[in-house]
């Protein structure tokens, strides 16, 4: 008998758990638009600086990204199944990684912020400016990666709620503080660039210190302590299996957007100015995929792990039509939203007339990006489809999108807006080869034990 869909139930936990999280992603990419636009209204090389300079958080984030997918992943399918003792292990391998590469990146800002800048800028002015906010902005990348794992948890076991509130108030907080110490308000001093970095720093430390008080709840899930050096074997490898695809996807794709932003930061301090904002407009437009892919990773996945394979199935196939919807909407938002962006930020001329072409090219990329964020970190990655995510980003990014851009601005010289089209091409390109990998339902799958 063919299974149906019950749409009003289906919808109803789409919203359920999607509006959350893309709450969530929207408040954290508020504070990168307000750093952004108080930086700007201080001097357009202390925003740039600070935008090129949060580039390496952006790496840090691709390998949190990776442990705590996989355990998103797992947890799910876990959840549905009904094993507590399972995620409170996956708990523990996800700190486990994620603290280690916290220290890592912590220590690297705070011994050669100077060479880090460096990768991104040509400038000394930026890399001076850039090297003062990573010293500061260090201490917050230490805590971030242990705050991530509590809110993936929370994610998966139905407290989405829960991780919004963490997240939404130490978002408010940065902002707030973001003011006061970015131009000395109440009594603080002046800092610009350092005053945002100290903001950051404040509330992860809240975030965090909220993430420990509220999971102590009996209904939530913690870390096993009395096991953390003793998980199973069996468990650690299936963990393994779904976070080195991750990683090497998210280390093709991090590392790869973060030359894009290197690729442009050399291209002069107007071509850095435009894409900087560009990014922050990029971000915030895309929340609303990235909610949508991170509830159906979910939605797919509880349904996997509980053996409702068909319905899984079928799940996915609905979000994949979404996901177009989604990327039309997103379309007309940003070419909605160009006049006040260039209106709202201090620019030069030319920056402003590369970051009217740049939203205008954007456009038209936020098509393949949510398409590719729901169908590909979504539905594939809710089934441990993970490794063809690294495969399309190898071809397309590593292969045409990243040498173009390449060439474009060192041998041939071509406008910024050329090289900008080129950055974006990767994403629109590979939409119908995702379709291909989709409709092969290799993601259709129970992967618990």
């Amino acid at each position: 008998m063919e299974i149906k869909i019950d749409n009003k139930l289906f919808y109803r936990n789409l919203i359920r758990i999607a509006l959350p999280i893309t709450l969530q992603s929207l408040m954290l990419s508020l504070v990168a638009a307000a750093d952004a636009l108080m930086l700007g209204r201080v001097a357009q090389e202390q925003m740039t600086a600070v935008s090129l300079a949060t580039q390496i958080q952006f790496v840090q984030n691709m390998f949190i990204f990776s442990a705590t997918s996989a355990g998103a992943i797992l947890g799910a399918q876990y959840w549905g199944k009904g094993d507590k003792r399972a995620l409170e292990n996956i708990f523990n391998l996800m700190l486990w990684f994620c603290g280690i590469v916290s220290i890592l990146f912590f220590a690297a800002c705070e011994m050669c912020p100077d060479i880090l800048m460096r990768i991104f800028a040509g400038d000394e002015g930026l890399v001076l400016i850039g090297s003062k906010y990573l010293r500061v902005a260090g201490w917050s990348y230490l805590i971030t990666g242990i705050s991530q794992c509590y809110l993936t948890i929370m994610k998966v076991t139905e407290h989405v709620k829960t991780g919004a509130f963490i997240s939404s108030t130490a978002v408010v907080l940065n902002i707030i503080l973001n003011s006061i110490f970015i131009f000395g308000l109440l009594g603080a001093p002046r800092m610009e660039a350092e005053g945002a970095a100290l903001a950051t720093t404040i509330s992860r430390i809240v975030e965090l210190f909220l993430c420990i008080v509220l999971s102590t709840g009996h209904k939530y899930i913690r870390p096993a302590f009395s096991r953390f050096i003793a998980v199973p074997g069996i468990l650690i490898k299936d963990f393994a299996r779904q976070c080195l695809p991750l990683m090497g996807g998210s280390l093709c794709w991090g590392i790869g957007f973060t030359s894009y932003t290197a690729i442009m930061g050399h291209m002069g301090v107007d071509a850095a100015a435009a894409n900087s904002i560009a990014a922050v407009v990029r971000d915030i437009i895309c929340c609303m995929c990235n909610g949508i892919g991170s509830a159906a990773g979910i939605i797919v996945g509880n349904e996997l792990g509980a053996g409702n394979l068909e319905l899984g199935k079928k799940y996915g196939i609905k979000l994949k039509n979404i996901s177009y919807v989604i990327g039309f909407i997103s379309t007309a938002l940003v070419l909605a939203v160009t006049p006040a962006v260039v209106a709202g930020v201090l620019l030069t001329d030319q920056a402003r007339q590369y970051l009217i072409g740049m939203m205008v090219i954007m456009s038209i990329y936020m098509i393949g990006r949510c398409v590719n964020t729901v169908t590909i970190n979504g539905v594939l990655d809710g089934g441990g489809d993970t490794l063809f995510d690294m495969y399309s980003l190898i071809v397309c990014m590593w292969m045409i999108a990243i040498p173009l851009a390449l060439a474009g601005a060192f041998v041939f010289h071509w406008s910024p807006l050329a090289v900008y089209a080129c950055t974006c091409l990767d994403e629109v390109g590979k939409i119908p080869w995702v379709m291909h990998r989709f409709r092969k339902y290799k993601w259709v799958k129970d992967l618990t034990r």
